[in-house]
This record gives structure tokens, C-alpha cells and sequence, in this order.
């Protein structure tokens, strides 16, 4: 499949049961609801999909019930986050036997690589793969820095083709276009920028939230992209405390908490995480209660 590379593209969870094995059925369920609210593309086994608690076969199960499900009506991306280049390079050849339509590429888990490293384990990904290959740049949590001069010199890996910016510095949306143009498709990857993100012209949305709220965050997003910023300001004064639980050390938990209480999956982790308890479980909830409460009136189309 051809992807476009615009739009929201979720990054979806992987449902579990409550002894930790996979619910391949939840997971499903929750898939249709995203396809059927009108979401661009489905990024699987990225970060709040769990992907470094999944085992081999665990992975290839998520991206075989993901593929059934969307049956080409949407593309799907499996996240790369694999210890070592071999291992990335190995997955990514793996996913790509597997069907699927692209990747979403991060740098090597644990070790802090240097700039001259992590260009060339971009690019030795790259080359292992003829998928299309969206780049996540989050230095806050992985603690590796993409900058738009590393980009830059990427450019001429031709399957490169998009990023993820998530450094929480909405400067890097302006100075990757001014030193690449429009090579790369740009896509917010932190919620609570989301609407800073929409105005300096990003292309797409990888969010998180809008997994419990997909039709509030089609319309923003929307209004956002099309040059309605009031009407996008006023939903998103309201989307915000719930867009910041995306930004926290536990967002897989609190995210996860949004989805039960909607009705579109369970909390449950995969340890070493745990469902979140007492008076920090309250305030989480309180919020996600709240915005649930409160949604804005949405127009028919959504």
C-alpha cells in the first residue's frame, strides 16, 4: 500500500489480559473503532504499544492481527526498537515478509549513541528494507538526539521519508524545513504540542490520547489543518489536560486508564509497569472523568 503520509496515525496500544498475556481480540476491537472514526494510518509496537516487553513471536502476532484488521483500508507501521543495528536491520526485513506497509524507526534502545551513530544506524535500517521508514526523534525519553542537520545528511536515503519530531521543541518543525524543505513529511509526536504543531504546518499527528477520543481528535486535528484555528483553540483548551497525560514517565498506564474508562480497552501492563494506584489513580482519573464529562459539541461530520 501506498502510504500518505498526512493525517493521524495512532500509536496503538497492545491490549493485555490481566496475567500479562496478549488479547489479540481487544486489540482488534479497539483497531476497528480507530479505522471506523477516520484515522490515516495505524503505528503498532511503538512505545505506548509496549514493544520492548514483547517477545519475537509476540510482535508478529500484534502485526498479523493488525494487518487482518485493517485489510488495506488504512496502513499499518510496526515501531523498531531493537538493542542493537543487526537486531533493527533483522526486525525490519522481518516486518516487511511480514506485509507490512512501513516502519516507524528508533534508535537503538540503551546504549546513548553519538551523532556519527546514529546516522549510521538510520541508515543501515534503511538499507535493509525497501518499507517506507518514518524516523522518531524523542531525545527526552530515549536520550538520542536527531537534529535537523543529521537529517539533513540523511536525505539521500531515499526511504526515509518521515518523522516523528518529539524532542518538545516546536523550533525543529521550522529549521527541518529550512534545511530540507518538504523532503521529509513532518509529524507531531508529543499531544500537548499538538496544536503548535498544526500552525507551523506539520503534517500529521502520531497521538496518543486520540486513541480514547478519536472523533474529538479528528476534529481538532482538522480545524487545526485547515485554518481554523479558533474553533481548533477552543477544543483543544479542553483536550489539554488530557493531551498532557501523553508528556509523563507513565503515559502507557494513564493512557491505557483513558481507554477503559470509555469502554475501548483494559489498563492492564506488561511489567515492569503496573496499573497505577491510590491517590495518583484518583487525580488520573479525575482528569480523564472530567474531559469525558465535558466533551465540546463536534459538527455532524465527526
Amino acid at each position: 500500500m501506498t502510504i500518505r503520509w498526512n493525517g493521524i496515525f495512532p500509536a496503538v496500544t497492545t491490549q493485555f489480559r490481566e496475567d500479562e498475556s496478549l488479547n489479540l481480540d481487544a486489540t482488534a476491537r479497539h483497531l476497528e473503532i480507530l479505522i471506523d472514526s477516520g484515522v490515516d494510518g495505524l503505528v503498532m509496537l511503538g512505545s505506548l504499544g509496549e514493544n520492548t516487553t514483547l517477545d519475537p513471536e509476540e510482535k508478529r502476532q500484534v502485526m498479523r492481527t493488525a494487518l487482518e484488521v485493517s485489510r488495506g483500508r488504512v496502513p499499518v507501521l510496526s515501531g523498531v526498537a531493537e538493542n542493537s543495528t543487526r537486531g533493527a536491520a533483522r526486525y525490519a526485513r522481518e516486518m516487511e515478509n511480514l506485509g507490512a506497509d512501513g516502519l516507524m524507526l528508533l534508535p537503538a534502545m540503551v546504549y546513548k549513541a553519538d551523532p556519527l551513530e546514529t546516522v549510521a544506524h538510520f541508515r543501515a535500517v534503511a538499507r535493509s528494507t525497501g518499507l517506507p521508514i518514518l524516523c522518531y526523534n524523542n531525545p527526552i525519553a530515549y536520550h538520542v538526539d536527531l537534529t535537523a542537520a543529521m537529517f539533513e545528511e540523511l536525505a539521500d536515503e531515499e526511504n526515509l521519508v518521515a518523522i516523528k519530531e518529539s524532542s518538545g521543541d516546536t523550533r525543529r518543525i521550522t529549521e527541518i524545513r529550512s534545511r530540507c524543505g518538504n523532503r521529509y513529511a513532518l509529524f507531531v509526536g508529543l499531544d500537548d504540542l499538538a496544536l503548535e504543531g498544526a500552525a507551523l504546518g506539520a503534517d500529521g499527528w502520531v497521538t496518543g490520547l486520540g486513541l480514547a477520543f478519536p472523533r474529538e481528535n479528528r476534529c481538532f486535528w482538522t480545524l487545526a489543518t485547515s485554518g481554523q484555528l479558533e474553533k481548533a483553540r477552543e477544543i483543544y483548551c479542553w483536550y489539554l489536560p488530557l493531551l498532557k497525560l501523553d508528556t509523563q514517565i507513565k503515559f502507557v498506564q494513564y493512557i491505557k486508564l483513558a481507554l477503559q474508562e470509555v469502554g475501548y480497552g483494559a489498563e492492564w501492563v506488561r511489567a515492569p509497569r503496573r496499573p497505577i494506584r491510590g491517590t495518583e489513580r484518583e487525580a488520573i482519573l479525575e482528569i480523564i472523568r472530567r474531559g469525558t464529562e465535558h466533551r465540546p459539541e463536534l459538527p455532524e461530520a465527526f
